[in-house]
């Protein structure tokens, strides 16, 4: 078995996690339901079983009913019967072949009433699991998402969301009551028959089942390098043709063609043998169902000759093997799609073992925001132990204040952001609102007093309309408006074709960094926050829109707590106060006026920052770049 499968333990370990999904607490509905489910699942093969048995009975009658011995007696008699004994003869036969026909019917309306009566408590279940999953990775600290790919993410959840559906459509439906029909036809032919046919049949199945699984399993192996070569042969590519240019610019048409042909030839011989494998598997199977027909039809076909049993038994035992072999035709593929599975749902369940590195204090009260003041005190905090990013970083924020943290790359400037919103918490210190404590209060209520305009506005992939609206779901039209007015995008969104029902796009691809930028500040607005943060907000904006975005910013932030993290200090020079930050700790502050007079590091940076923006200026005078 290959690494990327789970062992025997893991696949119970997953099992014995799913079953509370089937059996919920306080669900007394589908709990009803899963009981009648397994009710028609007994009555559609318990009929099923009945129906070799009819079609026995009716292969009986139209024979005469007689025992092989007495046919030819019953033959000799048949000139000298009545016109009543012509009647029977048609009449049973007729009754049978309806009740033969009948029962077919209870066998496919028992199923599809079983499946319609569980369907609820199915999809209930995946839709239960995976919001489980999606709710558990939302409380993961941003570490976790950092260090894993989103896409892989999402396939872990979409591909055990598949596992479930298939697990409970083949496994309870199919794999298990087929078991039981095995159970009940050796039972049944042990009783009307012989011992032998039980054993013959029995033994016959568990065969075929045990090769099945054998060599299934072996098969998997040509599988897996099937997938592996596919992949390989895709990733090559996509990567190829994303990077056209690039093999134009070098010439590489042939080596991009060479490359792909290697995973493509790696794929062929995987798929050959695969294939070879398969009908070695097909082949071997049909002996085994052959032997085991043959051996019982010698013995009924003895029995119908020494008089014990009818041509109607002899029917009837090659029916039930027929009958048992056509669900297990699919057992290899089945086998191995309940594999993988299982390997899928343990991938998707074992999202729930990740503990969260940031959860609420057992009875954290709400935070009670009434002035709106920030303090950070003694505040340690390292991404990884051997390297801190703050060392005793303290500063205040008074109430409707504005401070404004600046300081060169990794000074530990956006790290500030992440604590206040508790992705992480401090390694040392502590940070407070108000007097409090935040890792006393809850996430849900920190994070609903602060608002933030991040450096790089994401919008989802809907309407100007909905990512405004984000900022507090279930706001009314009227609301959006006012937020769009007042963040000056309102005049933007009047022009356009489709107004505020225009899809802004992948990312909002679609707009401008400003439109993107105000439409943050918009959904920022509409919150309703009692601290603002602007992180960088401006700092991929050209210098037009930067000073458009900032004016906005001055307006909308005017008598609120606000933290402005920046990069441009010609940004921050109404701040009320300036926190420079270098290696982790304060280094200068003060205003702006005040910090340029100390000549340290500050007055280096704006100098350094003037002498670009006047080269800029220099630049688009000359008409080198747009101004």
């Amino acid at each position: 078995m290959g690494s990327d499968q789970p062992t025997a333990r893991a696949e119970f370990g997953v099992v014995k996690t799913f079953l509370p999904y089937l059996w919920p607490r306080g669900e007394f509905e589908l709990k009803v339901r899963v009981v009648l489910a397994l009710l028609f699942l007994v009555g559609a093969k318990v009929a099923n079983v009945y129906i070799p048995v009819l079609y026995k009975y009716a292969v009986d009658a139209l024979g005469g009913g007689e025992k092989s011995a007495n046919v030819m007696d019953g033959a000799s008699n048949a000139a000298q019967s009545g016109a009543s004994d012509s009647t029977s003869l048609i009449v049973v036969p007729v009754a049978l072949i309806l009740a033969y026909g009948l029962v077919r019917i209870l066998v496919s309306a028992f199923g599809e009433i079983r499946d319609a009566v569980f369907a609820k408590v199915a999809q209930r279940a995946i839709r239960r699991s995976a919001l489980g999953v999606f709710e558990h990775l939302h409380g993961l600290s941003l570490r976790f998402h950092l260090d894993r790919q989103m896409g892989g993410l999402s396939r872990a959840i979409e591909r055990g969301v598949k596992g479930i559906e298939f697990l409970l459509s083949f496994m309870l439906f199919n794999i298990l009551p087929t078991l039981l029909e095995i159970v009940m036809v050796s039972i049944i032919l042990w009783a009307l028959y012989d011992v032998w046919f039980a054993v013959i049949t029995f033994t016959t199945i568990v065969i075929y089942i045990a090769f099945t699984l054998i060599v299934t399993e072996w098969r998997m192996k040509f599988r897996r390098e099937m997938n592996k070569r596919d992949d390989e042969a895709n990733t090559k590519a996509i990567d190829s043709l994303i990077n056209y240019e690039t093999v134009k610019y070098f010439n590489n048409e042939a080596h991009e063609s060479k490359r792909y042909d290697a995973a493509l030839r790696g794929y062929e011989t995987a798929a050959v043998l695969s294939q070879v494998s398969l009908s070695k598997l097909n082949v071997g199977q049909g002996a085994i169902i052959a032997v085991g027909l043959v051996l019982n039809m010698l013995l009924a076909a003895q029995g119908v000759k020494d008089g014990s049993m009818t041509v109607g038994d002899f029917v009837l035992v090659n029916t039930y093997l027929l009958q048992l072999y056509m669900p297990l035709n699919f057992l290899g593929f089945v086998y191995r799609q309940i594999k993988q599975s299982l390997t899928d749902m343990e991938r998707m369940f074992s999202l729930l073992d990740v503990e969260k590195e940031v959860e609420d204090k057992p009875g954290a009260r709400a935070l009670e925001c009434d002035q709106a003041a920030i303090r950070f005190e003694d505040v340690h905090f390292s991404y990884n132990p051997d390297r801190k990013i703050l060392k005793g970083v303290s500063f205040e924020v008074p109430a409707g204040k504005t401070v404004a943290v600046v300081g060169p790359s990794g000074a530990g400037k956006s790290t500030l952001t992440r604590l206040m919103f508790r992705f992480y918490d401090v390694s040392d210190g502590r940070i407070t609102i108000d007097g409090q404590d935040i890792r006393d209060v809850t996430q849900n209520s920190l994070r609903r007093d602060i608002g933030i305009v991040p450096q790089d506005t994401v919008l989802f992939n809907d309407t100007i309309a909905y990512n405004v609206s984000y900022g507090r779901p279930g706001s009314d039209q009227g609301e959006i408006e006012n937020a769009a007015k007042l963040a000056s995008i309102d005049g933007f969104v009047a022009g356009l074709p489709d107004g505020f029902k225009t899809m802004v796009g992948e990312r909002g691809l679609k707009l401008s960094g400003g439109e993107k930028q105000r439409v943050s500040i918009a959904r920022m607005l509409l919150k309703r926050p009692k601290i603002m943060i602007f992180d960088e907000a401006t700092s991929a904006l050209d210098t037009r829109t930067e000073k458009d975005i900032q004016q906005a910013l001055r307006e909308v932030s005017r008598g609120h707590t606000t933290l402005v993290i920046a990069h441009r200090l010609s940004t921050v020079i109404d701040a009320d106060e300036i926190i420079v930050l270098r290696d982790g700790q304060v280094a200068e502050r003060g205003r702006h006026q005040d910090l340029l007079a100390q000549d340290g590091l500050y007055t280096e940076m704006w100098a350094q920052q003037q002498e670009i923006r006047e080269a800029e200026e220099i630049l688009a005078h000359a008409g080198e770049i747009p101004s």
